[in-house]
């Protein structure tokens, strides 16, 4: 029972980290939609044991869509939007590299989840596309368990307004 409460708190987070960066060119500010599919290549789950429902629908495999709120600020700083974190882990980018259509970057973790991802994004004119893999532990009960993980994702430019849907903070550089 306590893994599933600590992959359902750490699932929002991961759901959120795999956001690595998207954009068209130009890369506009507003409301995009991303849809993102998880792939893990080790599970925090022991052998035998399910994922819970919720955790399932969005990191079981099958796309997940939300919508995004991208700021002028963001795209300054980072290329792209980030990925965000949840309140049981801290994360911090390094080694952002930004290009003309593209960015890589690392996303390192401590708390519930630690570890280090690399990202990348690329944008193509309409097209944009975006990777995250990520190594590192889970605390799952008394012992930290292995994790690994591969996020794809690709996003669409909704309009330049967010309506409803608040920008994320603006995640720390290391």
């Amino acid at each position: 029972m306590q893994v599933r409460k600590t992959v359902l708190a750490v699932g929002a987070g991961v759901l959120l980290l795999t956001i690595p960066a998207w954009a068209q060119n130009p890369r506009k500010p507003g409301l995009w939609e991303i849809t993102t599919t998880m792939t893990w290549q080790q599970s925090p789950f022991p052998a035998g044991m399910q994922m819970p429902p919720q955790a399932a629908a969005a990191f079981g495999g099958a796309p997940h869509t939300v919508q995004y709120c991208l700021t002028q600020q963001m795209i300054d700083k980072f290329g792209a939007p980030m990925p965000q974190q949840s309140p049981r882990q801290t994360c911090q980018v390094a080694n952002v590299q930004k290009t003309a259509n593209s960015m890589t970057a690392d996303w390192i973790c401590t708390g519930a989840m630690n570890g280090k991802g690399s990202m990348e994004s690329h944008w193509d004119g309409g097209t944009a596309t975006g990777k995250m893999h990520f190594v590192g532990t889970m605390q799952a009960g008394p012992n930290p368990t292995p994790i690994e993980w591969t996020t794809q994702s690709t996003s669409v430019y909704k309009g330049p307004d967010c309506g409803s849907v608040q920008p994320p903070p603006m995640p720390q550089e290391q």
